[in-house]
């Protein structure tokens, strides 16, 4: 599998605070990733540290190649990472399909083919970002993630906080885009028993270090390796 991104020995964080230490691993091109971890313990980091929003201190950043540390978010974003932050970040002033065209780029992921990806939005693209509800909101933030055209998507914490119910047509619709869609994902979830089927490879963090990586499917077969650095089970 060839590799999409490549991170060496990074070590970053947020003014003077170290909060990853030599993080390294490898995302093949339509590989999906799940991130696990108790609370603080970097996950958010990682995936703010590749977008280019916290300090690096030491380590690299490899994109299809290209090197990210000495480039700005919106460059990186031009390069192909979508970003799916854990307070969604949408516009809330403007409509379902104002903020689907403003930061849409040319490629496969069109606004009708979102929309037939979300039926939820279509009925909704009238309506501002501020009126939805809070998954119809994680839905249209993922929506503009996929408008940008990506080639990694990044996911932090996509089903927090949301009823059951929309958990799972979340959970569904990542399916979607890492099994038939094809898209290369790192999501951060702190639900095993959610993410893993979804995933290829999984990592584990620990006070900012990686403590645990390797394929999925084994760690949902072995809850007493979960139990030991989630303190829960697959189950």
């Amino acid at each position: 599998m060839t590799d999409l991104l490549v991170v060496t020995g990074l070590r970053a964080g947020y003014g003077r605070a170290v909060v990853l230490s030599d993080i390294s691993f490898r995302l093949g091109a339509g590989e999906a990733m799940a991130v696990l971890g108790r609370n603080g313990v970097g996950k958010t980091t990682l995936v703010d540290s590749i977008v280019g929003v916290t300090r690096r201190f030491d380590g690299s950043l490899v994109l299809e190649g290209r090197e990210l540390a000495p480039l700005a978010p919106e460059q990186r974003a031009a390069l192909g990472l979508g970003w799916v932050p854990q307070e969604r970040n949408i516009f809330r002033s403007l409509t379902v399909e104002e903020n689907l065209t403003a930061v849409a780029r040319p490629g496969p992921w069109t606004l009708d083919r979102l929309y037939g990806f979300f039926p939820r939005l279509k009925e909704r693209r009238a309506n501002s970002g501020g009126a939805l509800s809070g998954g119809e909101q994680q839905m249209l933030a993922i929506a503009r993630a996929l408008a940008t055209n990506p080639k990694l998507l990044l996911l932090d914490e996509p089903t927090e906080g949301l009823a059951p119910i929309i958990v799972e047509e979340l959970l569904s619709a990542l399916a979607r885009l890492v099994r038939s869609e094809g898209l290369a994902a790192l999501i951060v979830e702190q639900h095993a028993h959610k993410i893993l089927p979804i995933t290829r490879s999984t990592l584990i963090l620990e006070r900012g270090r990686i403590v645990h990586q390797g394929p999925s499917d084994e760690l949902l077969a072995e809850p007493a390796r979960l139990e030991k650095f989630l303190g829960v089970s697959a189950r």
